[in-house]
């Protein structure tokens, strides 16, 4: 088993790709609220950004370590403080966006650290990842000088606090000297800069005083800070990382290096208080955040010293009274320029949907690995392109003073908020049932109390019926043994520890095999486990509309089957052994003239892509097996080792089923789309992409430069439509007439698909904000049916109503209940809620008069290429196309 090679998956690409300022950027709301949606890919440097993706998969990422028995992503930590090793220096951009307002560069921040350390043994640096350009990533711990053994002693107290808590509790010595851990964070969105002026400003203040409290507070902690977690962002002054993708929603599926840094991080720190630095918002606001409230994490535990740390930066940042600063005035729900004495805290002034639900950002994130945490968003906003000088010093004042109310809160309050954090992983150990905090017990929940006056009902987290684990099958009753591989990646990468069966297991009348993986919810991150293995909650009732996304499931999502195996109360699964190693099951059978393997996963997808770039003669049977014939047996020996591929030896079925197929081609796809397309399609092995817009069509009818020239298929993930009766239209015809293929996403692509002759019908797409977990159906004889999948992802839903004759429906949304987990309320008077697609076709396709075929996706098969089970439907899909007449 190997971490999945993917664009997730992602290493360092050379400095020198940072003069391409982003072929794909998130786009910033007008608001300034730090929402901001991904938005098309630029027309830049198509082949740059295409490029770039692909070097960035050839690197695996994650650091093999941790405890016995896992393979954790968290990062090395050093053996002894200070650490002060040489930083590699960067060179300056020449069109630098700090150079605008002051701020300073990621170039000076390593001379600057440098200087520190030199003067100070209580800083130390370590680069903890590097950026998608090559930018190194830091991780700054301002701390007391430490002994090999004395940092060894707080390493075996962290890892017992986390594994022991029980024994941590009891332990007098580790209540008196754990150095406990705050961690700051700033700059993962590359536009929002002062987080990291902030911070240095902090460093430096704690590395040069002679207070005798700060002496003491470096005594009894352990300061860390990650000034800036997008320096491509910051350097070129986009939101978005050099992938295009927002970072700040990818702490899940880890689709970028500053991300899967992130995590790591978190997981090596454990830290007892995290917060990240944004803006902006037109006024300070610190959480706690407002319902829904994510129903795994521990809130009893979360919320106490959360708000009432709020509250003391509300009271510290009024009376610092800092020149140019604005003010919350909760009569208005605005800012103003007048000291009104408050700040905004969304736990106190926000009714709904702002962060707590998905786990997808940073703070919410690492509230799983123990940390009370706050995003923080800083109050005075852009000019244009970036804030200015003037402003920029506003909001660096307004982050330190934050800063400094932090960590004097935490230095202050430590002893209890210790408390908490064993006490969270002990309810993980012991496997106790969850208990939901609700308006009828928060009086009863221990710890500062000024937050209960305003919980509600509307804040009650919704009850969690935990099981005692999760099995995910190997052999016949596994759906993609490729995706069920990558799915215990992505747990083990996340902390989440993975055993396996050492002998059949017979439960419930369902037999699990030998060698079946488990993940057993008695353990100390079972909130971070259960919140990426269940489904998760309609939470449609709760609040009027979300934040981002509201289901994540990688068991439902990710393309692996996935069972629930009794109660959290119920006794110890037997014959469970911990996960040790990589076990590889990639090899070819000896003296076999044709092999073949199932093609059912992602990583299937990428070998089968593999072969066919070597000139493997391949054929793909509707079984969904790829047979490989003899000729192509060296490339087969290769894949079978880069990606695991289990070969076989070819059934007499399997030789049978070559009668009626078409030997595969390498597909080169002309693709119309945005960085999720071309992401998705690149992480499924098709390196062979041209992008190809309206303008470019119609521009390059004349000279047969459409990009269409050398396309087998064409994928629409978004407009394409040349004007009627126009050279753009007449060519794109005459590529169709001559047996071009189309396959897509959403409206648009049926758009294409009925305007060309493929299908007839009408979309219609769900309330644009909806998005979740939907259940699926898909008939026999679908182009689907070879590896069926029950769940689908939708960010909205469409459904196709009216269709014609020659229109086939290869999936439908379910009948009874169509949408499972997440959030989807209809637009009021509109027929776009749920009910309206119940039944409904979600996947049609169709053939043009030429014999070229189409297939359109209404699920969202490509999202943040997180839903990997949609990503392997959209390849079945581009080569049952391509292998029509």
């Amino acid at each position: 088993m190997k971490l999945p090679r993917t664009v997730a998956v992602l290493g360092t690409i050379t400095l020198a790709a940072t003069t391409f300022t982003g072929a794909a950027a998130a786009a910033d709301q007008a608001d300034g609220s730090g929402r901001g949606a991904e938005q098309g890919v630029r027309a830049a440097d198509v082949a740059t950004f295409a490029e770039l993706t692909r070097a960035a998969q050839g690197a695996r990422s994650g650091h093999h370590g941790g405890e016995s028995g896992t393979t954790s992503g968290a990062i090395d930590m050093p053996r002894a403080y200070p650490y002060q090793p040489d930083l590699t220096v960067f060179p300056p951009n020449d069109d630098d966006a700090t150079d605008r307002n002051g701020t300073i560069s990621h170039a000076d921040i390593a001379p600057a650290l440098t200087a520190l350390m030199g003067s100070s043994d209580r800083v130390s640096t370590q680069v903890v990842g590097q950026s998608t350009a090559g930018r190194d990533l830091y991780l700054v711990t301002v701390t007391a000088p430490e002994s090999r053994r004395e940092t060894a002693q707080q390493t075996d107290w962290r890892e017992e606090i986390r594994t022991a808590p029980d024994r941590a509790a009891r332990d007098h010595r580790l209540a008196r000297d754990y150095k406990t851990p705050l961690w700051i964070s700033a700059n993962i969105h590359g536009n929002e800069w002062e987080g990291t002026d902030a911070a240095m400003q902090v460093i430096e203040d704690l590395a040069t005083s002679d207070d005798p409290a700060t002496s003491r507070l470096l005594e009894d902690h352990r300061l860390y800070f990650s000034l800036t977690l997008n320096p491509d962002g910051r350097t070129v002054g986009q939101r978005a990382t050099t992938l295009g993708l927002d970072a700040n929603r990818d702490m899940i599926t880890g689709a970028t290096p500053e991300s899967r840094s992130f995590v790591a991080t978190a997981q090596a720190l454990q830290p007892l208080y995290a917060a990240d630095f944004h803006g902006y918002t037109g006024v300070l606001q610190v959480e706690p955040c407002g319902p829904p409230h994510g129903e795994n994490y521990e809130y009893d535990l979360f919320i106490p010293h959360g708000y009432a740390l709020a509250r003391q930066v509300e009271e510290d940042v009024v009376a610092a009274e800092i020149p140019g600063n604005t003010y919350y005035d909760p009569a208005t729900d605005e800012a103003v320029d007048e000291n009104t004495g408050f700040i905004k805290i969304p736990y106190r002034d926000t009714p709904s949907g702002w962060d707590d639900y998905p786990p997808i950002f940073t703070a919410q994130y690492a509230a799983f690995h123990g940390a009370t945490t706050s995003t923080v968003e800083l109050p005075k906003g852009r000019t244009g392109a970036t804030t200015t000088p003037e402003n920029a010093v506003i909001n660096t004042a307004v982050a330190k003073r934050t800063m400094e109310t932090m960590v004097d809160y935490v230095g202050q309050h430590h002893d209890a908020m210790l408390a908490d954090q064993i006490e969270a992983f002990r309810r993980g150990v012991a496997g106790e049932p969850k208990d939901a905090l609700t308006a009828e017990d928060v009086a009863a929940v221990p710890g500062p109390d000024e937050w209960k006056q305003h919980w509600d009902v509307a804040d009650d987290q919704d009850p969690v019926d935990l099981p005692r684990a999760y099995v995910i099958p190997v052999g016949d009753g596994q759906r993609s043994a490729a995706d069920a591989e990558a799915l215990v990646d992505q747990l083990l990468f996340h902390g989440v520890k993975v055993g396996t069966l050492t002998r059949t297991l017979h439960i419930g009348g369902v037999t699990y095999p030998r060698g079946s993986f488990v993940v057993d919810l008695h353990q100390p991150l079972r909130g971070l486990a259960n919140v990426l293995l269940d489904l998760g909650t309609d939470i449609s009732a709760k609040v009027p509309s979300m934040y981002d996304i509201s289901a994540w499931s990688l068991s439902s999502l990710w393309g692996a089957t996935v069972e629930r195996i009794g109660s959290t109360t119920g006794p110890a699964l037997r014959g469970v052994a911990g996960l040790r190693g990589e076990p590889s099951d990639g090899g070819l059978p000896r003296a076999a003239a044709f092999v073949a393997f199932d093609v059912a996963g992602v990583e299937d997808y990428r070998a089968l892509n593999a072969l066919l770039e070597d000139d493997a003669p391949v054929w793909l049977l509707d079984d969904g097996r790829a047979v490989v014939g003899p000729r192509g047996l060296r490339a087969a020996r290769e894949v079978a080792d880069e990606h695991d591929v289990p070969f076989e030896r070819a059934s007499w079925r399997d030789l049978a089923g070559l009668r009626d197929a078409t030997e595969l081609e390498d597909l080169t796809v002309a693709y119309a789309g945005t960085q999720d397309d071309l992401l998705s399609l690149t992480e499924l092995g098709f390196d062979d992409l041209v992008r190809v817009t309206t303008r470019g069509i119609e521009d390059g009818a004349a000279t047969g430069t459409t990009g269409l020239e050398d396309a087998d298929v064409l994928w629409v993930g978004t407009s394409l439509s040349p004007a009627e009766g126009g050279a753009g239209q007449a060519a794109l015809q005459e590529w169709v007439d001559d047996g071009g293929s189309v396959v897509g996403r959403t409206a648009a692509a049926f758009a294409v698909a009925e305007a060309y002759g493929f299908v007839e019908g009408e979309a219609t797409s769900g309330d644009r904000s909806s998005n979740g977990i939907v259940d699926v159906t898909t008939p026999d004889g679908s182009i689907l049916a070879a590896h069926e999948q029950d769940h689908a992802f939708v960010y909205p839903a469409t459904w196709f109503t009216g269709l014609g004759e020659g229109t086939t429906v290869e999936q439908t949304y379910d009948a009874e209940h169509p949408f499972l987990a997440g959030h989807w309320v209809p637009t009021e008077g509109s027929a776009d809620g749920p009910d309206a697609a119940a039944g409904q076709a979600a996947v049609v396709s169709g053939e043009a008069e030429s014999g070229a075929r189409a297939v359109v996706f209404g699920t969202s098969v490509f999202f943040r290429t997180h839903p990997k089970g949609g990503l392997s439907q959209a390849a079945q899909a581009l080569f049952w196309a391509a292998s029509g007449d």
